[in-house]
């Protein structure tokens, strides 16, 4: 079968001219204001009212069990975080060039959760703005030009982090200071991820040279979201960081979707390497859907960096901001998330492999904690099926339940419920996934 490769923006996304003449005023008024910048979820968009935990209510009152958005990662509206938010606004919220004692806690409870060795942290309003940070530093720092990324990354939308954000791109390609190699799949490595993909790394630092650029970074995903979720076995990382930094390049850790607890056996996805990055990116779930986001650097990178430019950021650090991040931090200690995200999550993925077993569809189950991917295949050939894929999203939507998709041609399901779930609610996905598969046969 004729796999066609699809961005992100393209994964289950609403087509208007497949749909022709949108019934709804609601969905008539968006396609006016954002024209060809709206992006909806589904064939038919949803309009939602209310959440709360892992469910989310529309306009008609249907509730919907939320399996794709790891931004409110504590659970939709916590009643922790929204106090924390509406306390602070009640009292003061200005820029970040104040003294605010709410914005040092946290900043110390963050960096507590680090490596020694990152022990500046800059807060910013997004996981873009993050990226975009980190890179110039790396380029600062090494003087040079040249990045690292894979096939279909995604590491936010400025103009610096499109640039190395290939699953963006609707036409062309990357430019020639930007090299993309194959995800860390068994598929393209075989059974030695870990030498495979340091030797791509060398390759990729080898083709830059010849193009006339020495490596800035390397930046990745730790369990590489956009690519397909691919987390095991532990420890891979650790032959290509040491070939980037030979090579006297920097690791920038994209930690804005695997952080916070999700893979369920690290609070940071690097972790699962024992490697230390150069520079850690964070976002979305940070605040639990309040826009904050940061990036923990070594002082000597920032110190050098500023001396030359400067950098601030205006709302980036607020006491808003830092209230919502806090209590984010607070509530996954308080209700043992982390812990829940191993054991529910691997209690979901035992339930999605017995599965796959009987369904020879499912290609592949892999991931950690609460980050689970679940590739759909053509059963003869075993080659990503996307069509399938999306048949399922729109098929478990009908089952009032929300997922998205990952992989070059969407063929690989993202589950990446909030940290709350429940095993109840893992049965009710469970039992959903089997029932749209029976009846797509």
């Amino acid at each position: 079968m004729l796999n066609t490769t699809r961005g992100i923006l393209d994964m289950n996304s609403f087509d208007a001219q497949a749909l022709g003449d949108a019934d709804s005023p609601l969905l008539k008024k968006r396609q006016k204001n954002a024209g060809a910048a709206s992006v909806l979820f589904y064939e038919k968009p949803i309009e939602m009212v209310s959440a709360s935990g892992c469910w989310m209510v529309d306009a008609a009152g249907t509730k919907y069990l939320d399996f794709y958005n790891n931004v409110p990662s504590v659970g939709h509206c916590h009643p922790h975080v929204v106090k924390a938010i509406t306390d602070q606004l009640s009292l003061v919220n200005s820029h970040s060039r104040y003294l605010n004692e709410l914005t040092e806690t946290y900043v110390e409870k963050l960096k507590a959760t680090f490596p020694n060795e990152l022990d500046n942290v800059v807060m910013t309003c997004s996981g873009s703005e993050a990226n975009d940070l980190a890179m110039r530093i790396a380029t600062h720092n090494t003087k040079a030009e040249g990045f690292i990324v894979t096939e279909s990354a995604y590491h936010g939308n400025t103009e610096f982090v499109t640039k190395v954000s290939p699953s963006a791109f609707k036409s062309g390609k990357h430019p020639d200071h930007v090299v993309a190699i194959p995800a860390p799949s068994r598929r393209v490595y075989g059974d030695d991820v870990a030498t495979g993909f340091a030797e791509q790394i060398r390759l990729a630092i080898h083709k830059l040279q010849g193009r006339g650029y020495d490596i800035a970074a390397f930046i990745c995903d730790s369990i590489f979201s956009s690519d397909g979720i691919f987390s095991d076995p532990e420890g891979f990382l650790k032959p290509a960081i040491s070939a980037v930094h030979d090579a006297g390049g920097l690791y920038i850790a994209d930690e804005v979707q695997p952080g916070f607890g999700r893979t369920g056996d690290c609070f940071w996805g690097f972790q699962r390497h024992n490697v230390v990055p150069d520079i850690v990116t964070m976002g979305k779930p940070m605040g639990n859907g309040y826009p904050v986001a940061g990036m923990a650097v070594r002082s000597d990178l920032l110190n050098s960096f500023c001396n030359n430019v400067g950098y601030f950021n205006t709302f980036g650090g607020t006491p808003v901001a830092a209230a919502a991040a806090l209590s984010v931090l607070e509530v996954i200690e308080k209700e043992d998330l982390q812990h829940n995200a191993q054991k529910v999550g691997t209690y979901l993925k035992e339930k999605l492999i017995s599965l796959q077993e009987t369904d020879e569809r499912i290609g592949d189950v892999r991931g950690a904690g609460l980050f689970i991917g679940l590739d759909l295949c053509y059963p003869e050939s075993q080659e990503a099926n996307g069509v399938l894929a999306s048949q399922v999203i729109n098929g478990l939507r009908d089952e009032n339940i929300l997922i998205g998709a990952a992989g070059p041609y969407g063929h690989t399901l993202k589950i990446r419920p909030p940290l709350c779930l429940s095993i109840s609610e893992a049965d009710l996905f469970g039992d959903a996934i089997s029932r749209v598969l029976s009846k797509l046969k």
